[in-house]
């Protein structure tokens, strides 16, 4: 699936009709990471690619002020949650129930740690 689809209508994604109103009326979040800064200065495409997920998020129903962007872990490992401000913002948010949907390229890179993603996923 096109990360970038302009030509979609907005719910045009949302076929399954999973996305309800009580949804919408959280914020969105796009979490970015990639592992180290070689990666983030090598792999420009994926980062952009990152960041196009605003525009699902758009497309899906949420205005763009209701959209958060997380990038602080850009060239951050993913071994552990320490030292990813981000992750640990991402967690928080989720955990107050304020986030009706997060989205990034890879979700299963969250983090490295198999006991990290399980926790993270029960969140939702």
């Amino acid at each position: 699936m096109n990360i970038h689809s302009p030509n979609l209508k907005k719910n045009q994604l949302d076929i399954s009709g999973k996305i309800k109103s009580h949804h919408i009326s959280r914020k969105a979040v796009i979490y970015i990471r990639q592992s180290t800064l070689q990666q983030v200065h090598r792999h420009q495409e994926s980062t952009r690619l990152q960041y196009g997920l605003v525009d699902r998020a758009v497309i899906l129903g949420w205005p763009k002020n209701d959209i958060d962007v997380i990038d602080d872990d850009l060239g951050c490992s993913g071994a552990s949650t320490e030292g990813r401000p981000g992750f640990q913002r991402l967690v928080a948010e989720v955990g107050l129930d304020h986030v009706g949907i997060v989205l990034g390229l890879e979700m299963s890179r969250l983090s490295r740690s198999s006991d990290c993603n399980g926790n993270t996923l029960r969140l939702f």
